[in-house]
């Protein structure tokens, strides 16, 4: 009895072991996030995804592997706060050798429990173009004269500050990077205190992390990383989706293609496809316009270009609209986005197949109206005067005639026989008024 005593609890405390030991196991995971590109809605969603995943995981570290030109100052600060409240610890790497961490990348690697650079590396360049983001500018923007912005600058400024302030990392360095652009390579970062490690790989990354202290939601945390597994996260179909109609040559195109689907199917009524097609195309590109930079003033061109060219397309004014619309198309296609957005500008070659498909679209139109201005009328009284016929029943001034299609009432001033070639010249109600056709002798 004693010795089946002793076998059950023994068996139980092994129950209660497990989940300790699993845990210990999912604790010895370090979560690989990669950045490669501009940072934008797709990289704050891909990243917010792979933070929850690490939190489910009960992983050890979260490593971003960072490789960026700048980006969005809305995606940047999404992800400051995803990393500033994040309870596990995260170490942004600057890799591999040649990438840089300029501009938005500056902020998250301030912003990161560890920073770490590979050799050949560098960061900085943090100077806000525009209040959407953006890369480094000159040196001479130190002094911006432009009040919109010195506002931009200083509030970028105050805010790295506070990051550097927070790690422990140098602040003065921050502040150049923010108000003269300026830029550091990793030997010379890790010797201003703006990094920790310089790594040649993700081994040595944690082998150099391992050991080090670093506050996280206000408690020391010694790094373990001995026998750490490292396991990448990729982005799944939906961060892919947003990446995808977030880049502005993808939702320039959605938008066009939405705008003529839906006037295609205003000109073609039942068509039903390019209505269909149109206003999903239009909605996603409008959501996706919604996320990016975008110039009010670019945008109105657009709309201005494009309903110029519709009207012209309706009403035919022979190319006054259309030249007038297709010069509004292309002028508010250039300014549609900041260019100074690193990854967030349309390119030329987008921008002339647009226009010049728009621009075939409203010569099509033009010679559409200018045929049609060209022809015959084939209803109404135009299309009666000057047609021909022949007489089928007549008696005295009045009889019936056959004209293509159709039997009319008819009166003469001159006698008429059956079968003779008639002209029209006038209509009086429902009875033609007809002469005889000189063109053609009578029918027998």
């Amino acid at each position: 009895m004693a010795g089946l005593a002793a076998g059950i609890i023994v068996l139980f405390g092994l129950g209660l072991a497990a989940p300790r030991a699993e845990e210990t196991r999912a604790g010895r995971t370090a979560i690989l996030l990669d950045i490669d590109g501009a940072i934008g809605p797709a990289t704050s969603e891909y990243l917010r995804q792979g933070f929850a995943q690490a939190s489910d995981r009960g992983a050890a570290l979260i490593i971003l592997r960072m490789d960026t030109p700048g980006g969005l100052d809305t995606a940047m600060r999404e992800i400051v706060r995803a990393i500033l409240a994040s309870p596990i610890p995260v170490i942004t790497y600057v890799s591999p050798s040649g990438a840089r961490a300029a501009s938005a990348g500056t902020y998250i690697l301030y912003a990161s429990h560890l920073a770490a650079m590979a050799p050949g590396t560098n960061l900085g360049a943090a100077t806000p173009v525009t209040l959407g983001g953006g890369e480094g500018g000159e040196a001479d923007q130190k002094a911006p004269q432009d009040a919109h912005m010195a506002k931009a600058v200083n509030d970028a400024a105050a805010y790295i500050r506070g990051l550097a302030s927070l790690r422990g990392r140098n602040i003065a360095f921050a502040e150049r990077a923010v108000r003269e652009a300026a830029s550091l390579p990793s030997q010379e970062a890790l010797a201003q205190g703006v990094i920790e490690i310089v790594a040649t790989d993700l081994k040595d990354l944690l082998a150099q992390a391992g050991g080090r202290i670093v506050t996280v939601n206000q408690q020391k945390v010694t790094l373990d990383t001995s026998a750490v597994d490292i396991v990448a996260i990729a982005p799944d179909w939906r961060a892919r989706f947003l990446a995808t109609i977030t880049d502005p040559n993808i939702a320039y195109l959605l938008l066009l293609l939405g705008v003529y689907g839906l006037i295609f199917e205003f000109l073609s009524p039942g068509a039903v496809a390019p209505g269909v097609i149109g206003a999903i195309s239009l909605l996603i590109g409008l959501f996706a316009l919604g996320l990016l930079p975008v110039s009010f003033a670019g945008a109105g061109l657009l709309l201005v270009g494009i309903v110029l060219m519709v009207v012209e397309a309706v009403i035919g004014s022979f190319g006054v609209l259309g030249i007038g619309g297709v010069v509004a198309f292309v002028v508010g296609s250039i300014f549609l986005f900041d260019n100074s957005v690193p990854g967030f500008s349309l390119s030329w070659p987008v921008i002339a197949t647009a226009a010049a498909m728009s621009a075939a679209f409203f010569l099509l139109a033009i010679g559409a109206a200018w045929r049609a201005h060209r022809r015959t009328a084939v209803t109404g009284d135009a299309a009666l005067l000057g047609s021909a016929g022949h007489v089928v029943a007549w008696d005295g001034g009045r009889g019936l005639i056959q004209m293509p299609g159709e039997r009319w009432q008819a009166r003469a001033d001159a006698p008429l026989a059956p079968g003779q070639r008639v002209r029209v010249v006038a209509r009086d109600d429902l009875t033609l008024v007809v002469v005889p056709d000189a063109v053609s002798p009578p029918q027998e």
